[in-house]
Parts: structure tokens; C-alpha cells; sequence
């Protein structure tokens, strides 16, 4: 009996001891959890921060990749498109001969572009057309189409003939700090009881170039930049997107408009 009593005394204090083991041994262990899963969110919020890094450094890569290209690939297709529509002018032709060459028909349209310029600059060529532009006249629907299209035409032509732009203007239009681009088209004097007052013709375009209105100016108030009618037609066709950062006026001793 002794014995076992003792025997009982000495398990007590293990059991305790085991015990206390066990609720020392919890803290280390609940410890190493939230460390763990500390670690392991900070871990994913790294992730999701360097993968929205790569998403936009990718994104702004690619757009500029497009904004690139694209300029490129309107230009090409422009002009394949462009090769193909004049080459398809001769090219039945040449199949009907059984001359199947690409660009064939191209070069030849352009050779008879480039003829049919040389013989217009003739007075045989100018009496052809003048006749020719005789009949068009007589026609009801189809002169208003012919009478458009030759004063555009006129407008880009290097004769710069009575009918062209003469030079780029800017007008105070429709309100005084803004202002209007435009072109000026003829002079004109108008007479009343306070003396002369030459006017410029100033045609602005309200629709790419065919649509516009036509504003009567005093020359003194006309701002002459320093740019040519072919610059101010690529301005008015891009939309001022081709606009020069910085514009420039004309020497006023420079400047003369023919009357018309």
C-alpha cells in the first residue's frame, strides 16, 4: 500500500508537468501561425502588386506600338489600294492581250496621266478642253459635279491659275480672341461715300475643303501666315492636326493680292 501511494505521488507531478508542457507549447505554436500567415499575405500582395506593374508597363507598350503602326498601315493600304484602283484602268487590256504582268497597267495609267498633262499645257490640248468643258456645261446635273471638282483641283494646281487659293489667311471670326483659317481668293474694291475699301475674298472651309463660307475682309485686317496653299489644305483636310506649333506672319511689304 506504502508503495503504490507512493507511486501515485510521483505521477501527480509528471501529469502536471505534461501538463503545463502542453499549454506552454500551445503559445510558440499559435505564434508561428499568424507569422506564417502574415508572411503569406504579404507575399500575395507583392504578387498582385508587380503583376499590375506588368499589366500596364505591357498595356502602354502596346499602345504605342499602335499609335505607331497605324499611321504606317493606313499610309500602305492607301497606297495598294490606290495601285490596284489605277492599275485596274489598263490591266483588262493587257489580259485581253494575254499580258498578265502586276503594275503593268499601274505604269501605264501613270504615263498617260503625265501625257495627257503635257498635251493640256498646249493650245491644241487648251482648245480640247475648252470644248469638251463646253458640252459638260450644257449638262443639268453633271456640271455642278464638274464645276466643284475642277475648282479643288484648281486650288492644288501649280499653274496657280486666277481660280486658285492665292494665299493662307486668318480672320477674327465668329468673335473677337477667335479666329478663323481660311484662304483668300480674290480682292475687291468696294466704293462708298467714305472713300475705297479693298476687300479679300477669304474662303473658309466649314467641311474638309468642298463646304464653306466666304467672308468679304478688309486686307488690313487679314493675318497672312507664313505657310503655303498646300500647307493650309493638309491643315484644313487633317483637321489641324498637321497646325505648325508655331505660326508666323508675312512681311506686310511682301504681300500683294491679285485683283480678279
Amino acid at each position: 500500500m506504502a508503495n503504490s501511494s507512493r507511486d501515485r505521488e510521483l505521477l501527480i507531478p509528471v501529469a502536471n508537468t505534461g501538463a503545463g508542457d502542453d499549454v506552454s507549447g500551445d503559445k510558440p505554436s499559435s505564434s508561428s501561425s499568424s507569422s506564417s500567415s502574415s508572411s503569406h499575405h504579404h507575399h500575395h500582395s507583392g504578387r498582385e502588386t508587380f503583376s499590375k506593374v506588368v499589366r500596364s508597363w505591357a498595356s502602354k507598350k502596346f499602345m504605342t506600338g499602335c499609335v505607331i503602326l497605324f499611321p504606317i498601315a493606313v499610309t500602305f493600304y492607301i497606297t495598294w489600294w490606290f495601285i490596284h484602283f489605277v492599275d485596274g484602268f489598263f490591266s483588262p487590256i493587257y489580259a485581253q492581250l494575254g499580258i498578265d504582268v502586276f503594275g503593268l497597267g499601274f505604269m501605264t495609267s501613270i504615263t498617260f496621266i503625265f501625257l495627257v498633262g503635257v498635251f493640256m499645257s498646249s493650245w491644241l490640248g487648251t482648245s480640247v478642253l475648252g470644248l469638251g468643258e463646253w458640252f459638260i456645261k450644257r449638262m443639268p446635273f453633271v456640271r455642278h459635279i464638274y464645276n466643284a471638282s475642277k475648282q479643288i483641283s484648281s486650288a492644288i494646281s501649280p499653274d496657280q491659275n486666277t481660280q486658285a487659293f492665292k494665299e493662307v489667311a486668318i480672320i477674327r471670326h465668329p468673335r473677337i480672341g477667335e479666329y478663323a483659317f481660311g484662304f483668300i481668293t480674290s480682292s475687291v474694291v468696294l466704293q462708298n461715300y467714305a472713300g475705297d475699301e479693298e476687300l479679300c475674298c477669304v474662303y473658309v472651309p466649314t467641311n474638309h475643303l468642298y463646304i464653306g463660307d466666304i467672308f468679304l475682309v478688309n486686307a488690313k485686317e487679314v493675318i497672312r501666315p507664313n505657310l503655303s496653299v498646300r500647307e493650309g489644305i493638309e491643315i484644313v483636310v487633317s483637321g489641324g492636326m498637321s497646325m505648325p506649333q508655331t505660326l508666323s506672319t508675312l512681311d506686310p511689304g511682301s504681300i500683294r493680292v491679285d485683283r480678279s
